[in-house]
């Protein structure tokens, strides 16, 4: 028993297992699926290129397991991305992760991604474009070369200091935006990202973010307070760059968010959709979650009026920030956040954990030469 045991944690299971995954996999149950076709063709140029996609988008792959004792599902090769759009490679100079967006070359998304990324300012938090190179394999498309970035919320936010952190930075870039004519037009959780390579100094998977890169251990993230945690915005596949003196009326649908105007074909302020989002955003990611965040409506409610005319502006939101961010000490923003649906008796647990750790912090600043 202990030794089938050992067998699963690495991986190998027993002949009929084996059979099994064999029979599925000549059955076509681990192929390629049809969004992830169009990698393959561009396998060889990105490598000449510099950037190394996983081997599962070889040309010449077969999976790894085949032949073995192995199960696909602990295999590196048998993950599948999230997105077919953007794809995860290793750049081959420094060993770093990127991701790689197939972009359509006629619309703005390119234009507007490469004009924020040339902003030289720590006050800019959209993504970095490394590069952006032809699709060898459609001609109407380019391929756009950025850092790899994790999901915001994953891991958890964990004290009052994280989430104020995230709210100080999200403010910096929106305010960057706005103040050269861009608005972004799809805030939303999932294109609000960070770098998290402090938290995860030996990698993770670009895929599976709980496992190794190799997919043969779990990993667990460094605690975000004191390490240098970067948010950014990304995607601006519907973002509009307004010149200077004319409007920010546009039509058409917004992203992901609800946002109360976007109810006909009548012209809204670009601008006021991005508050709007944000102060969502906040709203479903902190407020919601957490119950020690009594702060945060005194933000987010201006942000998310219903009449768009009645929200303050970035320059107001950040004013408002840096007021309400003024009151925060370093031994609050130390302390944990409470989710809501924390049961009492582990609240009661947790809390004393906490109040012992801040207890140490204490002693240590005390007692430190």
């Amino acid at each position: 028993m202990a030794a089938s045991s050992k067998q699963k944690q690495a991986g190998s299971f027993d002949a009929n297992s084996v059979e099994h995954f064999a029979q599925l996999t000549r059955e076509g149950l681990f192929n390629l699926a049809s969004g992830e076709q169009t990698w393959p063709p561009r396998y060889r140029f990105l490598k000449d290129h510099g950037y190394q996609l996983r081997p599962r988008y070889s040309p010449k792959w077969t999976p790894s397991w085949t032949g073995t004792n192995k199960i696909p599902f602990r295999c590196e090769d048998a993950i599948v991305p999230l997105h077919y759009k953007v794809m995860d490679a290793t750049r081959i100079s420094d060993g770093s992760l990127v991701a790689i967006k197939a972009c359509l070359r006629d619309r703005p998304e390119l234009y507007i991604a490469q004009y924020l990324s040339s902003l030289d300012d720590h006050r800019n938090h959209c993504v970095k474009v490394y590069e952006i190179l032809p699709d060898p394999s459609d001609p109407e498309r380019a391929l756009m070369v950025m850092p790899y970035l994790r999901p915001c919320n994953n891991p958890d936010f964990a004290t009052i200091g994280d989430v104020v952190e995230f709210i100080d930075q999200t403010i910096e870039g929106l305010l960057f935006m706005h103040q050269h004519n861009v608005a972004h037009r799809d805030i939303a959780t999932p294109n609000v990202m960070m770098d998290a390579k402090a938290l995860y100094p030996n990698g993770h998977h670009p895929v599976r973010l709980n496992s190794s890169p190799d997919m043969q251990t779990p990993v667990s993230p460094l605690p975000r307070a004191g390490r240098n945690i970067r948010y950014l915005y990304i995607d601006f596949g519907l973002s509009s760059h307004f010149p200077p003196g004319t409007s920010s009326l546009v039509t058409g649908d917004v992203g992901r968010a609800y946002v109360p105007e976007i109810t006909s074909d009548a012209p809204y302020d670009a601008y006021m959709v991005d508050i709007f989002a944000l102060g969502d955003l906040y709203l479903k990611e902190i407020e919601q979650k957490f119950i020690n965040v009594e702060f945060l409506p005194s933000l987010t409610v201006p942000m998310t009026q219903t009449q768009p005319g009645l929200r303050p502006s970035a320059a107001q939101v950040s004013e408002q920030w840096t007021k309400m961010r003024a009151s925060f000490n370093d031994a609050s923003l130390r302390w944990r956040l409470v989710p809501k649906d924390e049961q009492p008796l582990e609240r009661v647990v947790n809390d004393t954990v906490a109040v012992a750790w801040e207890g140490v912090y204490r002693l240590k600043k005390f007692v430190a030469p």
